[in-house]
């Protein structure tokens, strides 16, 4: 499995580093479910006006649509950051079973995030725990995308 989960993390940041492009925020996602992509995310919620519109929100929301359904029970997301807060929360109440990502959030500024809870500990309180996997050998990948994004930042 770990050599699939590598080839969709890449479509994940592959999609954060179309969200730059596009004017967004460095973190991209892909929903998977039976080995296909069945969502796919942008963090343009700037571009958007949409504070809620996260790679991962975007990619869950795009998953419902396509399997026109709103649960996602055996699904995986693929994020290139790991999820938000807000993000984690939308992953439990659509039935995401699995979040795996590349970059932690402990690597970048707690500002990215709202603050420095642990969604580990939050996880653990959940009636279905959600899978939670970091492959950290792409975490210097994902994490060049916001140092270079944070660089050309207006000053």
């Amino acid at each position: 499995m770990q050599n699939q989960d590598k080839e969709f993390l890449k479509k994940a940041m592959e999609q954060a580093k179309e969200s730059v492009k596009q004017g967004g925020f460095p973190a991209g996602a892909v929903v998977v479910k039976d080995g296909k992509i069945i969502g796919l995310g942008l963090s343009i919620g700037n571009v958007l006006k949409d504070p809620t519109s996260h790679g991962e929100m975007a990619s869950i929301r795009d998953a419902c649509k396509n399997l026109n359904a709103g649960n996602l029970t055996g699904a995986t997301l693929y994020a290139s950051m790991q999820p938000c807060l807000m993000c984690f929360g939308a992953s439990m109440w659509s039935g995401i079973s699995r979040i795996v990502f590349a970059c932690a959030k402990d690597k970048v500024s707690p500002e990215y995030y709202g603050g420095h809870y642990t969604v580990s500990e939050i996880n653990k309180e959940l009636i279905r725990p959600i899978k939670i996997e970091q492959i950290s050998e792409l975490e210097v990948e994902s994490l060049a995308l916001v140092k270079k994004w944070e660089d050309n930042l207006p000053k």
